[in-house]
C-alpha cells in the first residue's frame, strides 16, 4: 500500500482561514485570539474594545486580514507552532 503525502505538514491543526475571518468580522471581541488559544490576548482585546468603545477592534481587523494573506506554512508556524499572540 502507498501512504498518500500532503504538501502542508499540519493541515489538520491550522486555524488560519477561521481566525482571519473571526478577526475580520468579530476582531473587536477578540474571538480570533480564542480560536488560537491566546485566552489572555483575546481577554486584553475585550477589555481594549470596551475601554476604547470598539475603536480597539480595528486590531482585530488588521490582524485577520494579516492572517488570511500569509501561507498556511507560514501562519502555522508563526501563529500556531511559534505562539506569536500579535501582529
Amino acid at each position: 500500500m502507498h501512504e498518500v503525502q500532503n504538501n502542508q505538514s499540519h493541515p489538520q491543526d491550522n486555524k488560519k482561514v477561521l481566525a482571519g475571518i473571526m478577526g475580520i468580522l468579530f476582531g473587536y471581541l477578540g474571538i480570533h485570539k480564542f480560536v488560537l488559544g491566546y485566552t489572555k490576548e483575546g481577554i486584553i482585546q475585550i477589555i481594549a474594545s470596551i475601554v476604547t468603545c470598539g475603536a480597539a477592534g480595528l486590531i482585530g481587523f488588521i490582524e485577520g486580514i494579516i492572517y488570511l494573506t500569509k501561507s498556511d506554512e507560514e501562519f502555522y508556524q508563526t501563529y500556531q507552532a511559534n505562539k506569536k499572540p500579535w501582529f
